[in-house]
């Protein structure tokens, strides 16, 4: 839609211009006001503003919006928020339960890409775990890179992150399953490979600790199911078997607590974690004791100029518990 500005100076003649916005406290030498051209040439008034000229040369305006303006804006803001207030209360009153085959002609809703870059999860449609697609996942040097820091050293990864309305909440019992597939040719020499994360959601500029409560690893050709709490990073599960070229499907019953947690995990349905404890970092600045957990999935390594590397996902699926239990 095209804007039409016209102006009256102080003879009252009509004049029209192009005009920089700034905000001046100078002499006023006229008005003018700017039109949305609407159906059948029908125009709407927006602003009412006026002309200024400044003691330094040049032209310059300020613009005050019409009340019904004001009004309508307000309105929409308003209207916003219910809609925000309303998806935070079903988030907190309306059991999850989530699935996802990738059996779509695109990635669905439930996933955010702002851990991926363009074309980094592509639908696959030879490997697959059931149905007849899943998703491949492949980092390349350089994607989503980060420095190196007091954490550690520089990253590079591409994830799925499931998005905010399906964040987990503190303090409840999920049930999460899906499966991974190593490629064959996938180094087992890595110093760091995460395949799977929960993250507790920091809510400050900056947390400390800052790694994710959960995570599935490939590092040194040994899978491993590690937790981290404020004392450092704790072993649930290693293996130093021959998972490559095969599906992984993986189920975890967590309950995020800081003080009353706890972990079950199967891999092909043989129990390989039964842990109880700590799932959370303690209550502090940026992780309050009513917050959010997030899952994601993929790969996340070490910057260190790599070829390609390729991670397969199928079959995910999140349950919230009844208070009763998952069982």
């Amino acid at each position: 839609m095209l804007l039409s500005i016209t102006y009256c100076d102080t003879q009252g003649k009509k004049e029209s211009l192009v005009v920089r916005l700034k905000r001046q406290t100078d002499r006023s030498v006229g008005t003018f006001k700017c039109y949305l051209s609407g159906p059948e040439g029908v125009k709407r008034e927006l602003w009412c503003a006026k002309l200024y000229k400044s003691p330094r040369g040049g032209e310059f305006v300020r613009l005050t919006m019409r009340r019904r303006i004001k009004f309508a804006l307000l309105a929409g803001v308003a209207a916003m928020v219910l809609i925000f207030s309303a998806a935070i209360l079903a988030r907190r009153v309306i059991p999850l339960h989530i699935h996802d085959d990738f059996e779509s002609s695109s990635l669905s809703w439930r996933w955010t890409t702002l851990r991926l870059e363009p074309g980094a999860a592509q639908l696959e449609r030879q490997i697959v775990r059931s149905g007849h697609q899943a998703i491949a996942i492949t980092v390349h040097d350089g994607d989503r890179y980060e420095a190196a820091s007091d954490s550690g050293a520089a990253t590079e990864r591409d994830e799925l992150m499931e998005n905010w309305p399906l964040f987990s909440r503190t303090g409840h019992t999920y049930v999460y399953s899906f499966s991974l597939l190593l490629p064959n040719d996938l180094p087992s020499t890595a110093q760091r490979l995460v395949i799977a994360q929960w993250r507790q959601l920091c809510e400050a500029r900056h947390c400390s600790p800052d790694y994710p409560i959960l995570a599935i690893r490939y590092q040194q050709g040994l899978l491993e199911i590690t937790r981290q709490d404020g004392q450092g990073r704790h072993v649930l599960y290693q293996s130093n078997k021959n998972y490559k070229g095969q599906w992984l499907d993986f189920r975890f019953v967590i309950k995020f607590d800081a003080a009353h947690g706890s972990v079950r995990a199967t891999l092909n349905r043989a129990s390989i974690v039964d842990y109880a404890g700590p799932t959370l970092f303690a209550p502090q600045p940026g992780y309050p004791a009513a917050g959010s957990v997030y899952f994601k999935t993929g790969l996340y390594r070490d910057a260190l100029h790599d070829p390609p590397w390729t991670l397969y996902v199928d079959d995910y699926r999140k349950d919230q518990c009844p208070d009763a239990g998952c069982e």
